[in-house]
């Protein structure tokens, strides 16, 4: 059994980092030394921020490239809002439909990877059911797993909802799953017997528990992660 451990911690110093400079920004505005509405401008950032968390977090190539999008998007957005480069709305859908086409692209032509084996922070090697690589992007996504071997993966929600139904799938001794939701949700329901440790960081969004039963099973699913004005809900 591994030992339980809190996010990368690249990943937890960025997201202090960032809320250290909102809270300076608006320090600043009641101050009457900044204009809070210029700052507004700004709120690419946030995109920019969410993206450098999925790389810190994931594990996978294509929970990278997630990362990668995000931040490329916020840049866009970032230096439109500056007023640095021209970029209107109708010219944005398109490169959100390129983009979405590079991941289906990437991830129908990769080939396997060790580091997509997630050995690293508690994570277990795997393939199939025993290890997850779920991306939900402005859409839905709706999966039952019943390997008796559960190892954890990778959940990512993008702008859409992710309901995994892991009610007939077994532990051997503790799992971890990484999830990642922005503008989504993400909902997981757990066998009784398991003991669920929630390890997520909400940001304007919400982690929800609501499991019953599980207490001193040996049975352990760790969940980190971090939900961006989206939500995680974990039940029976």
């Amino acid at each position: 059994m591994h030992r339980n451990r809190p996010n990368a911690p690249a990943s937890q110093i960025l997201l202090g980092v960032a809320v250290i400079v909102i809270g300076f920004l608006f320090l600043l505005d009641n101050l009457g030394w900044m204009d809070i509405n210029y700052s507004i401008h700004f709120w690419p950032v946030i995109l920019i921020v969410a993206g450098a968390l999925k790389i810190s977090q994931s594990r996978a190539s294509s929970g990278s490239l997630v990362g990668v999008l995000l931040l490329a998007a916020g840049g866009l957005l970032l230096l439109k809002g500056m007023g640095l480069i021209y970029l209107s709305w109708r010219m944005l859908a398109p490169l959100l439909l390129i983009g979405a086409g590079i991941m289906v692209v990437f991830r129908s032509v990769r080939r396997p990877r060790a580091s997509d084996g997630f050995p690293a922070y508690g994570l277990k090697e795997g393939k199939g059911e025993e290890l997850l690589n779920i991306m939900a992007i402005l859409g839905g996504y709706k999966r039952r797993i019943s390997s008796q071997d559960f190892r954890g993966g990778e959940v990512t929600a993008l702008m859409a909802g992710c309901e995994l139904d892991l009610r007939d799938a077994s532990i051997e001794g503790e799992a971890v799953l990484n999830v990642f939701s922005m503008f989504g949700g993400i909902t997981i329901e757990v066998p009784t017997d398991w003991t669920v440790v929630l390890e997520g960081t909400p940001i304007l969004g919400g982690f929800e528990e609501r499991t019953s039963g599980g207490q001193g099973s040996n049975k352990r699913l760790i969940v980190r992660g971090y939900a961006i004005m989206g939500g995680l809900e974990i039940r029976n």
